[in-house]
């Protein structure tokens, strides 16, 4: 089972998308963790994203698909994986379907949360992390309305859009997210 989360800056996709890799025993696959290791292990991806997250841009789509690419390939993403963060624009979306559909393996389940932004802006300002300031946070919310919404058209049509609403209590969302992957028939 293949499945992707989208939703806004803050929304709970890497909280989310932790546990429902563990209770569906696929890896959890994290672009913003990756792109941030790389930055950190100052790779050539890395220094070639760097400047882009630190103004809060969306790092080049090769770029991301690079990794992403690379990370499929690994022995543990053989029977599933969860990718948390990417795609994030229409032209990933369509790149990620072409090498997915190289390896024999299409999306199961686009899971989409949901949340007021003024709550995610004060969630993402609180958690304190250096690209996570009130302008840049805004930036990237206007990066999602501009550039990710358009992903939602797309997989709907595919009729593996399920949108959850993202501002209850941890164990709620879970519930939401149990009930579309039961419906999409993908319980471990």
């Amino acid at each position: 089972m293949q499945l992707v989360f989208v939703g806004p800056p803050g929304v709970g996709k890497g909280t989310q998308s932790e546990w429902l890799s563990s209770f569906l025993a696929i890896p959890h696959l994290s672009t913003g963790d990756m792109l941030r290791a790389s930055v950190e292990q100052k790779t050539d991806i890395g220094k070639s994203a760097q400047g882009f997250i630190q103004d809060g841009k969306l790092v080049p789509d090769d770029i991301v698909i690079e990794i992403v690419d690379s990370r499929l390939d690994e022995e543990d993403c053989r029977n599933g994986f969860l990718l948390d963060g990417f795609p994030r624009t229409l032209e990933q979306a369509e790149m990620l379907d072409q090498r997915l559909a190289s390896r024999g393996m299409p999306l199961s389940l686009v899971l989409e949360l949901t949340a007021d932004e003024s709550q995610l802006l004060q969630r993402l300002v609180d958690r304190g992390r250096d690209d996570d300031s009130p302008e840049v946070v805004r930036k990237r919310f206007q990066i999602y309305r501009n550039q990710t919404k358009p992903l939602l058209g797309y997989y709907d049509e595919k009729n593996i859009l399920k949108s959850i609403d993202g501002s209850g209590t941890r164990e709620e969302v879970r519930e939401h997210i149990r009930l579309a992957v039961r419906q999409q028939g993908l319980e471990a």
